[in-house]
């Protein structure tokens, strides 16, 4: 800065002081050349958008209908059009950018059971992802691996992370098309029980799921329904001179696990995926979740090296964790109840928090500080991913979408990652005349609401406004929260990393009109902040902050 001004001070000495408009320029040039420092990116700080990808935005109705899944199903079972090449379009569309999001997660796209089951609801495709038929290919209702590589070149060039959705668990169910696997690949029953470590994880989920033997040694061969697949398909061969390999430079058995833990890293090795979301955790020996992380790991060091310059930044591989039903009051553990399983010690990096919505409606303090005080303490260098709506949770918070506001304020100012649900922008219907369980949690996105309705656009903009103060800055996040006031509510976030500092204030339930903010000790006076709420620069006098405006929240930055 100080040679931007000793330049700009010997340009004023050489054309003199007559030509006001040249010193604006001149002014311009330097505003131009001191840009904005940006905020690292932080994982435990993320802004993570997740969404089912057939229900999200269809980008080639060509690829609707493959494998003759043409019979009828019940509601909101069947395949419905969204596809890989429809987020790409979102991505480059900037509508991601727009909602502050830093990281996406899609359900599963990789090759599902081709026939439908009938679980008593009527007939269900495996839309949602989790059905897995073959690892190694990408189902064509949802595109190809070249969609696959353009989406996730177009969310890198744009500074947004991806996350693919990964189960090692189970395979899909039995059907007239779909043959069980071996029966040294995977187990048909019992049905898990929940009430014991054993009755967890050596079980299958529900009927007709066959859960993959993850915690054997042995070694198996190849099914041969896949092998049969892959010589039609023409790359038997490759597949096989891959295992080789994987295996040679392992020296892991060639157990169950370590099959699908190979096809599953190659999407980080052949793509550069950022991170995994990973299904089904309790139901898994977490040792297998250590092998996968460090074949992830060693698949994420051995892309970068390959593409050194998309390398976004020196971040590890991440994953986070659905144990069902994990809470943040919980710590590092999670109790089956003959055992405690700590999953942080094997891989994880964050899990999915089931607590928060549970906590929604108690004072935005209370939540802030306990949820500050856990990740500060007890779950220190680790995180949760904070939830109010997903695709599997029969009772969200605010179902009924009757409180929009506060729940884009809870889940977005809470510290921890956020995981904003496909929806929860747009106020998208939960409750689906009709639809059976989950899936009326699974409409399609609703965007002709956001077109068309002035209300949806308003809850659309308070989204977007607060994803971005997020976005903007780990220290909401990722930073250690201290209340400055009780009334109006005022409280500061606070984060450093090396020789990155962020600070900020928010006030919320504000009154409307004049509002005084009470932001001393934290903010000295004469500070200049932004509110970028209401686009309004002010000044801090006597410890305060002055707004005149009709909004009941305030997001206070320092002005660079």
């Amino acid at each position: 800065m100080k040679k931007l001004l000793v330049v700009l001070s010997v340009l004023l000495l050489f054309v003199g002081c007559k030509e006001v408009e040249n010193k604006q320029e001149i002014t311009q040039v330097v505003q131009e050349e001191t840009p904005k420092k940006e905020a690292p990116f932080v994982w435990e700080g993320a802004n993570i958008y997740f969404l089912l990808t057939d229900r999200f935005n269809n980008g080639n109705p060509e690829n609707d209908l493959n494998f003759d899944r043409t019979q009828e199903t019940a509601i909101l079972r069947g395949f419905e059009g969204g596809d890989v090449e429809g987020i790409t379009k979102k991505i480059e569309e900037g509508y991601f950018t727009d909602l502050g999001i830093n990281a996406i997660w899609f359900t599963p796209v990789v090759e599902q059971i081709h026939g439908a089951t009938d679980e008593g609801t009527g007939k269900t495709y495996g839309y949602h992802g989790y059905w897995t038929k073959d690892w190694t290919s990408i189902d064509p209702n949802f595109g190809t691996r070249k969609d696959l590589e353009k989406l996730v070149e177009a969310a890198h060039s744009k500074g947004i992370r991806i996350l693919l959705d990964v189960v090692l668990n189970h395979t899909g169910p039995v059907t007239e098309q779909d043959p069980v696997w071996p029966d040294d690949w995977v187990r048909t029953g019992p049905k898990c029980e929940f009430s014991t470590y054993e009755n967890t994880t050596a079980c299958t989920l529900v009927e007709n799921l066959p859960d993959i033997l993850t915690e054997t040694d042995e070694a198996v061969e190849l099914p041969d329904a896949l092998l049969a697949k892959w010589k039609d398909e023409g790359r038997l061969s490759k597949e096989l001179d891959e295992l080789q390999l994987f295996f040679e430079r392992t020296g892991y058995p060639r157990a169950p696990r370590y099959y699908i833990i190979k096809w599953l890293t190659d999407y980080i090795n052949d793509l550069g995926v950022d991170g995994f979301r990973v299904d089904t955790v309790k139901h898994v020996n977490e040792n297998a979740w250590a092998d996968l992380h460090k074949e992830a790991n060693y698949a994420f060091e051995t892309w970068k090296k390959k593409h050194q310059d998309k390398i976004l930044d020196d971040n590890p591989f991440y994953m986070v964790g659905e144990v069902y039903n994990y809470g943040i009051s919980g710590g590092r553990e999670f109790d089956f109840g003959d055992k405690k399983v700590d999953f942080f010690d094997y891989g994880f990096k964050s899990l999915i928090n089931f607590e928060l919505k549970n906590d929604a409606d108690k004072s935005y303090e209370i939540i802030f500080k306990k949820y500050s005080k856990l990740l500060h303490t007890k779950l220190k260098d680790k995180s949760v991913l904070n939830y109010l709506t997903s695709h599997d949770d029969g009772a969200p918070y605010d179902k009924d979408r009757k409180k929009t506001y506060r729940a884009a304020n809870v889940l977005l100012l809470t510290p921890g990652a956020s995981q904003v649900y496909y929806g929860d922008e747009t106020s998208r219907d939960l409750t689906i005349e009709g639809t059976q369980g989950d899936a009326t949690l699974r409409s399609f996105m609703n965007w002709e609401d956001l077109d068309s309705i002035p209300e949806t656009q308003k809850i659309h903009k308070h989204w977007q406004k607060l994803g971005q103060f997020r976005k903007n800055h780990p220290a909401i996040g990722a930073g250690k929260h201290k209340r400055l006031a009780k009334s109006p509510y005022v409280f500061s976030r606070t984060y450093v990393n090396g020789d990155f500092r962020d600070k900020v204030a928010v006030g919320l339930d504000l009154p409307k009109g004049k509002k005084s903010l009470w932001v001393k000790g934290f903010f000295g006076d004469g500070t200049t902040l932004y509110d970028t709420y209401s686009e309004t620069e002010v000044t801090v006098v006597n410890g305060k902050v002055l707004l005149d405006n009709d909004f009941d929240i305030a997001l206070l930055e320092l002005v660079e």
